[in-house]
């Protein structure tokens, strides 16, 4: 029987390349986007050689509500891939409000619930999978991202305490954290800071969005049936 998966933020570099992945593995997906259908319709037109049902959906997870825009079209579902979000550079004392408000929604609030609302259909199937694609700075900080690590580190959190709570019920919580890796969220970096970032990577060199849609990929499987709880970095040994 095919299995269905949700991808939040499927339009970005690693939701995109996840969705790839996750149909070559034989996923039927929900696409989740917010504003940018350009780069749905690209996926699509790309996911068209798989032979599997690929349903995009908009909804902005910023707001209270746009959960449950997602949600209510949701009908399967076997795995949840938290995938959205939004970054935030520059100094703690000059962090707005609105600022923080947008990345505790994105990133906490709006996971936590949209996961409450699939969650019953996980339980009377007695299985499942929840993954949250989360951060390095999640598990180590950084300075001048003092926000996002906050809420990184809180979706760890979640991860390793959810997992407990479900784990008789045959759903798996996991994470992958990755590094720097080669997306559009490294824009507003010079050529010569890319070059220091990865001169400070052991392996030489940034991530690719594949490299974090294969973690993705194995955690979903039966070939890590005994694995949950658990947050598994993906960064070149940047931090261990």
């Amino acid at each position: 029987m095919r299995k269905y998966a949700l991808v939040t933020g499927s339009s970005g570099g690693i939701g995109r390349a996840v969705a790839k992945k996750l149909a070559q593995d034989g996923y039927s997906l929900y696409l989740h986007y917010h504003q940018n259908i350009q780069s749905i319709r690209e996926l699509l037109e790309e996911l068209s050689v798989y032979e599997g049902e690929y349903i995009p959906i908009q909804a902005d997870l910023s707001e209270r509500d746009g959960y449950k825009k997602l949600s209510e079209n949701i009908f399967s579902i076997d795995s949840i891939i938290h995938n959205s979000g939004m970054s935030h550079y520059g100094l703690f004392v000059d962090t707005d409000l609105d600022t923080v408000e947008n990345l505790l929604m994105v990133h906490v609030t709006s996971p936590i619930m949209l996961t409450k609302e699939l969650l019953p259909k996980m339980i009377r199937q007695q299985s499942g999978n929840i993954l949250f694609v989360t951060s390095i700075w999640g598990q180590t900080g950084a300075a001048c991202e003092a926000i996002y690590s906050t809420v990184k580190g809180a979706q760890i959190s979640l991860v390793k305490s959810l997992s407990k709570e479900l784990a008789l019920g045959g759903i798996r919580v996991n994470g992958v954290a990755p590094g720097a890796v080669n997306t559009a969220m490294l824009e507003h970096f010079s050529e010569e800071d890319l070059d220091i970032i990865k001169g400070d990577i052991p392996m030489g060199r940034l991530a690719e969005p594949e490299d974090i849609a294969e973690s993705v990929s194995f955690l979903l499987s039966e070939k890590a049936g005994y694995i949950t709880g658990q947050i598994v970095s993906v960064n070149g040994g940047w931090y261990t």
